[in-house]
């Protein structure tokens, strides 16, 4: 158990000072796009205040016992000597925790991953910006014609033209018959 907490203490240490050399906008709306994310960041901030409170207060060592009041306010000296000299010559090893190798590397894996998939995701806003700048500055009005339209969109006034030359007249046009329409 005690190991398990200590383990707990060290993410919680390193998380705080990792966290503090951030500047993080918790007002962004990305944080307050969905409620259950929402609650999952206003838990994590309650965390990270609790856990720069407690680093605070236990920054320093603890004040020595003392060890003359006690026995002078208890009735039981011997219990008070015992546990003094106990205490005086306990030297407990101090914990040292070592990161599992196997779940070092899955989690570094997982930092690639999301990496990998913010850069993607970085292209595809780039690109989606593009288009939409494209868009704005190839917007259709009352004045626009087939060539201003052939000038903006290449691709499709060739696929056009291709059809008017091999005569495809109704190639992407669905026409209903009336048999075909009673059956519906």
């Amino acid at each position: 158990p005690s190991t398990m907490a200590s383990r707990t203490t060290l993410t919680a240490r390193r998380a705080v000072r990792t966290l503090s050399h951030r500047s993080l906008d918790w007002s962004s709306p990305v944080f307050k796009g969905d409620p259950e994310l929402a609650a999952a960041v206003s838990n994590f901030r309650g965390w990270v205040s609790q856990a720069e409170a407690m680093e605070k207060k236990y920054a320093a060592p603890p004040t020595p016992i003392d060890f003359a009041g006690a026995k002078e306010a208890a009735r039981d000296k011997e219990l008070i000597s015992s546990l003094e000299s106990m205490y005086s010559s306990a030297k407990p090893a101090p914990e040292t925790f070592a990161w599992d190798p196997a779940d070092k590397a899955e989690k570094e894996q997982q930092v690639v991953e999301a990496e990998s998939r913010m850069a993607m995701n970085q292209e595809m806003i780039e690109d989606t910006e593009k288009e939409i700048e494209f868009m704005k500055a190839n917007r259709t009005t009352l004045d626009t014609n087939a060539l201003h339209l052939g000038e903006a969109y290449p691709d499709i006034d060739d696929e056009i033209h291709e059809e008017m030359k091999n005569r495809e007249w109704f190639k992407d046009h669905m026409v209903v018959t009336k048999d075909e329409d009673d059956d519906e």
